[in-house]
Formats: structure tokens, sequence, C-alpha cells
């Protein structure tokens, strides 16, 4: 099923297409397996009456968001790989073209306040934080829900139920989480997203001496609020983010040779080697599954 997209771009208004692969529907959630074509970079908006859950299957072209009735507007953060949209709130979104494939969790707005008791209140530092929810468990239920969607098995409703009512209690520990960040040492927004900025750059990977002098703290003030932050070490986070850099520049076209030293690797293989064991799979068999999700031959 396709899906227009309306987008305002450059020179007017522009068309993408968003394609709905697989579809699953729940009491609680609806679960799509899509992807996006955009025709020219430009921005568009996004705003319903659930939580829009989004999780990038394949790496985003270089998207940014506002949420446009809380912040001004030249106040843009990047999108990470799972972001959300809360219900009636407009987000704005800037990025350039291409296809990117998706995993939406399309959540009825009653999930929050079943717990709650009431609607979760979105102050500005927990929507800057739905813009990059780093929890493991919620990437893991969602993959989960999308091979669910493509290919049910036994017991499908009840099992994607469950995994719904899962995703929303992860989010509300979370979101609750962020206010206990600030008592525990968590950093600050700013300094997470100097942090990012400094990891989308494709060349070395920094040391922590490197990030510390950037956020103007020790190291052990830095490796300590960064765990309270994101719930993981500034080392694997690091780790992370090279491999997804090292996935939007295979999907460029870009050869292993020149991706492997740009990012800093001391050869070829040492990259493949690296790719392999973070990915399971080698340079050459992730470009060719993204080439057979987009219909297109690998370079």
């Amino acid at each position: 099923m396709a899906i227009a997209v309306e987008q305002n771009g450059g020179s007017g208004t522009s068309r993408g297409v968003m394609t709905v692969d697989a579809e699953l529907s729940v009491p609680t959630a609806t679960i799509q397996v899509v992807r996006f074509d955009i025709a020219q970079p430009g921005e568009n908006f996004i705003r319903r009456d659930i939580y829009w859950l989004d999780l990038a299957v394949t790496p985003r072209p270089n998207a940014r968001a506002c949420f446009r009735d809380h912040w001004a507007p030249h106040r843009f953060e990047p999108l990470g790989r799972v972001f959300m949209t809360p219900p009636d709130e407009v987000l704005r979104v800037k990025g350039d073209s291409g296809s990117q494939v998706s995993i939406l969790c399309l959540l009825q707005r009653d999930m929050f306040q079943r717990w709650l008791g009431q609607d979760m209140e979105w102050t500005d530092r927990r929507l800057e934080a739905a813009l990059s929810v780093p929890s493991e468990a919620v990437q893991n239920l969602m993959l989960r829900l999308g091979q669910e969607a493509r290919s049910p098995g036994f017991a499908s409703q009840a099992y994607s139920e469950a995994m719904a009512v899962q995703i929303a209690i992860e989010l509300n520990r979370y979101y609750l989480s962020l206010d206990k960040d600030c008592a525990s040492g968590g950093l600050a927004g700013w300094r997470l997203r100097m942090i990012d900025e400094r990891l989308r750059e494709v060349r070395s990977p920094p040391t922590l001496t490197e990030l510390a002098t950037l956020c103007g703290l020790s190291i052990r003030q830095l490796t300590r609020g960064f765990r309270a932050s994101r719930e993981c070490s500034i080392g694997d986070y690091i780790a992370r983010t090279r491999i997804d850099n090292a996935k939007r520049l295979l999907a460029s076209g870009e050869s292993v040779k020149s991706i492997a030293y740009s990012m800093g690797f001391g050869s070829p293989s040492g990259f493949c080697y690296a790719f392999r064991r973070a990915t399971g799979h080698t340079p050459r068999q992730y470009r060719m599954q993204l080439a057979a999700s987009s219909g297109t031959l690998p370079h």
C-alpha cells in the first residue's frame, strides 16, 4: 500500500511516497514496516493522535527535527535510530532525498495514562529525548514486531500485543528516568548533542580525553554522566555509532576501502572484521541486503 507524503522543498512542494510493506494490528497498537521514498531534500510534518514510534532499519537520510509548537524555528535536533512523536504534537522533519526503511509502532494514546493516571507532561527535556530513544529493549522489541508483521507465527496477536505493552512500559520508564538523571548526575542535553555531533563526523573515533574536553568535564564525570543519561557505556555507544556511520556510507555507494580509511581503520580487512563482528554480515552482504530491499543492484 503506497501513501503520498506532502513535502515542502526549496523550490516548492514536492511529493514523496510511504509504502507499507507489512502491517499488523492489535488492540494497543498498529505495527507497520514502511519504506519512505523522498523525491528531493525538503521538510515534512508528522502529527497524529497516537504515539508515533519509528525505528530506522536502514540509515536515515540526514534527518533532523523540530517540535514546531515548542521550539524556535531554527532549532533542529538530529533523529536517532528510534524517535517518538507524542499525540497531537507537530514534528517538523528536514532531510535529504532518498529511500529509507522503518518499522513503525503506533501506540494508542492511553498507553501512558493507564500507568501514570494522567497524560505525560511533555517538558522540553522529554521532547528532546523523544528524538533519540537509546533503549536497546525498545529497539529489540520493535525489530521482533517488524518480523511478526512480515511473517506472523503461532499466537501472533497475543504475542504482538504483549510486546506492544512492553514497549509502552519501557518508554514510561525511560521518560520518567529523565527526571532522575539530573539528581544522579546525567549529562545536560547540550553535552549529549555535542557528543553526537562529533560521533557523526566521518573520521577516527574520538578519545575519552577529546570528548571530556569538548564537554568541559573530567573523564570520570563524562563516563558516569553518560551512563546515567544513555544507560550504556560511552565506549559501547561510540562503537555502535561508528557502525551506524559505516552503514550510512555503504548505503551511499562508497567503496569499502574508502570507508575503512576515512573512518580511521588501519586496513579494509580490519574494517570488514569489525563490521561483521558488530552486525553478523560483511559490508558486501549488508550492501546486497540494501539493494534487495530497494530493488536495485549492489555497487
